[in-house]
């Protein structure tokens, strides 16, 4: 089954709804400029009432690894999504990724528009010892994630089925339950990952574009 995240989660309710949708996988960002960022407290009052299976994900850009490694460890993530230099400290660091962040489950992410004329990606030995998944999403401004906008799938087709045979990749940018199915036929992704694609607003999830994204997504795999 193709893994589904719906990421940007802000309170219960919302999370919930995920959860018995058919997610396998939340996003809390903890990110200070996001319209979608949680605090600790909410995140963990949150988590705490999700089911065991349910992958907790920690959306990090730029903070240090202690930051990670403090915020996973007060709210019970189960994974972290790295984004920009805290990624790149990850690389440099002497401890184990394990240790230096208090998890196992690492998600590196890398701009689609990089892999576009066959360009490469690099993910250190340190971080690839541990990684999870890698998540490909889009890019604007300089900023990987949390566009909203797709990045060239057609482009960069050759490239994600290829680093899908070595590690698990995970779609995202702009992502809805109308484009998702090509996304998937495309690309072949082990999963996907939508926040605005189905939102009334930033931060608070359309209950039934929700339910339609993992049905879509369930409804599409089998045609894969």
């Amino acid at each position: 089954m193709t893994w589904v995240k719906i990421c940007g989660i802000t309170n219960l309710e919302d999370a919930l709804v995920a959860v018995e949708a058919g997610a396998d996988a939340l996003g809390f960002v903890f990110y200070e400029n996001s319209p979608r960022k949680v605090d600790a407290e909410t995140a963990r009052h949150i988590v705490a009432k999700l089911p065991e299976k349910v992958e907790k994900v920690g959306v990090f850009v730029d903070q240090t690894v202690d930051e990670v490694r403090t915020i996973a460890q007060e709210t019970g993530l189960t994974a972290v999504q790295l984004h920009g230099k805290v990624l790149e400290q990850v690389g440099k660091d002497s401890r184990s990724t394990a240790e230096a962040l208090g998890q196992r489950k690492i998600i590196p992410v890398v701009a689609g528009s990089s892999l576009e004329d066959s360009g490469g990606v690099f993910i250190s030995q340190r971080v690839h010892e541990n990684i999870f998944a890698l998540l490909i999403d889009s890019q604007s401004n300089g900023f990987v994630g949390g566009t909203g906008t797709r990045f060239d799938w057609q482009a960069t087709r050759g490239m994600v089925q290829s680093l899908g045979v070595t590690v698990p990749v995970i779609v995202a940018g702009g992502l809805n339950a109308s484009n998702v199915s090509e996304a998937m036929k495309l690309l072949q992704p082990f999963g996907v990952d939508v926040a605005s694609g189905v939102e009334t607003r930033p931060g608070k999830k359309d209950l039934e574009k929700v339910r339609s994204f993992v049905e879509t997504v369930r409804a599409a795999e089998k045609k894969v």
